[in-house]
This record gives C-alpha cells, sequence and structure tokens, in this order.
C-alpha cells in the first residue's frame, strides 16, 4: 500500500502535463447548456476509448511483470498521450483556412467588379465559400440580413475568424464600407495575392519543420523500446520498485513528458497577435 503512494502521486503529475497539452489546444466555444462532467466520458471517441482500455491493460502486466505499481497508470496516460504529443501540430488546417480566405477574397472582389453593393456581394459569395471558413461567412450573411450594421458585423466575422488575416480582410471591408468607393475591389485582389504569398511561405515552413519533428518521433520511439526492453529483461528496474526509486523514476518522466511538450511548442509556431477586435472581445 506505501508503494502505491508515489505512484498515484506520479500519476497526477503526468496526467496534469499531459492534460495541459489537451488544454492549449483550440476548441470551438459552445454557448448553449453547460457540459455535464459524465457526458466528457461519452464524447471520447471509441478509438481513445481503446487505447486507454490497452493501456490499462498494458499497465496492469508491466506491474505484474516488474513489480512497479506507477505502470498501472502510466500506461493509459502513456497509450493516449505519447501519440497525442507526437502528432503533427494544426499548421495544416491553419494554412487551409488561409487559403479559404485567399480564395473567399478573391471571390468577393470579382463579384465587386459587377457594380453591386458590399453587402449584396458578401450575401452573394456564401453560395461558393470555402469549407474551412464557411460557418464563420454563414454567420456574416446571417447578422447582414438580421439588420445589423455593416461595421458590427465585419468587426463579429472577424472575432469569429480569431486571425491577424481575417482582421486585415475585415479592416479592408469595413474602410470599403464607410467610403464606398469603387476602389474595394482592387484593393481585395491586392490582398488576396498577399495572403497567397503568405499561404506558399508557411508552406514552406511546415516542409521545413516536417524533418525535425520526423526526428523528435524516431527519437522518442526508439527510447521507449529500449526502455520497454531493459525492464522486460535483467535487474535494470530493481531500484525503481522502491518507493524512492518510483519517485525518481516519476520525475525523470514528468521531464521527458516536458520536454516533449516543448518540442512541440517550438514546432508549432506563435500566431500573429491581432489587431481588430470587439470591446466584448478584448475585455
Amino acid at each position: 500500500m506505501i508503494a502505491l503512494v508515489p505512484a498515484l502521486a506520479g500519476a497526477l503529475l503526468v496526467a496534469g502535463v499531459l492534460g495541459l497539452v489537451v488544454g492549449l489546444r483550440r476548441r470551438p466555444v459552445d454557448d448553449g447548456a453547460p457540459v455535464r462532467a459524465t457526458s466528457h466520458l461519452r464524447r471520447l471517441s471509441r478509438r481513445t476509448r481503446l487505447m486507454l482500455i490497452g493501456g490499462l491493460v498494458g499497465g496492469l502486466l508491466a506491474w505484474m511483470i516488474t513489480g512497479i505499481p506507477l505502470a498501472v497508470v502510466a500506461g493509459p496516460v502513456a497509450a493516449v498521450g505519447i501519440p497525442a504529443l507526437l502528432a503533427p501540430p494544426s499548421g495544416g488546417a491553419r494554412i487551409e483556412r488561409l487559403e479559404a480566405m485567399e480564395e473567399w477574397t478573391r471571390a468577393l472582389s470579382g463579384v465587386l467588379t459587377v457594380g453591386v453593393g458590399l453587402e449584396q456581394a458578401l450575401i452573394a459569395t456564401l453560395r461558393s465559400c470555402p469549407t474551412p471558413i464557411a460557418p464563420e461567412v454563414r454567420t456574416l450573411v446571417a447578422r447582414l440580413r438580421a439588420r445589423w450594421s455593416t461595421e458590427d458585423a465585419l468587426r463579429a466575422f472577424a472575432d469569429d475568424l480569431d486571425d491577424a488575416t481575417g482582421d486585415l480582410i475585415a479592416a479592408n471591408l469595413i474602410l470599403g464600407a464607410r467610403r464606398r468607393g469603387s476602389g474595394l475591389s482592387s484593393v481585395l485582389e491586392g490582398l488576396a495575392e498577399s495572403v497567397s504569398a503568405d499561404v506558399r511561405a508557411r508552406r514552406q515552413i511546415e516542409a521545413d519543420w516536417a524533418k525535425p519533428r520526423a526526428t523528435a518521433r524516431w527519437v522518442t520511439l526508439i527510447s521507449a523500446s529500449v526502455l520497454v526492453v531493459l525492464a522486460l529483461s535483467g535487474s535494470y528496474v530493481d531500484p525503481y520498485r522502491e518507493p524512492l526509486g518510483q519517485v525518481v523514476l516519476l520525475v525523470l518522466l514528468a521531464m521527458y513528458v516536458a520536454t516533449l511538450v516543448w518540442m512541440r511548442r517550438m514546432a508549432g509556431g506563435r500566431p500573429l497577435p491581432r489587431f481588430l477586435r470587439t470591446t466584448e472581445a478584448a475585455s
């Protein structure tokens, strides 16, 4: 029973680090009814549940073979956390959204050349809107049809996109809505070219980041395999069967997970800061 204390403490620490990684991911905010705690388990995918069960079974087997209680909790945490840490960041999704903004801006510029108003042009682009930003454009059109002022609707549209490039597009549209000039189409066409160049640069950066990510995956897989082989053979893990040894093992595992988190954050890059925010979003 005493040996289980460091195991449980270690599990909480490692799970906390992995929870921090999961919490850093962006998720859509649901403004509906509050979510109950039991619904989180139901939202787990079938693959995640199978990985948790497999990790628990593997942890129990590892405890029986090595005599280390920490393996009971480390197994499920590793089964779910390591694939999440080694998975490539969502840079591809960001690039797809940028491409969608560029395509939508170019389409809006083409609609404006036929002489329709800005509001009618925005509504007309809904039919051919790219999928990655379709919900945001659909909400923008709904606000315009609900008699929102054009500037307020565009500011809310920028908040929905939550991207520096989206702020730039919305800012140009707001200026066009204020001045009602004939040059907005050419401005949007030039902006689309700028976004296209940004997409090409980001694709090149993603290609450069793919090499160190692949190296980190191989190093992790090799080191984990070596640890498993050493744990199942010889007396290498004998010191870790004691309570003090489990505390040391906990610290080493936590440092290793923290290193993976640090590498993932470095490879993910930082998004550019936004400059167009509503009062509610800024507060």
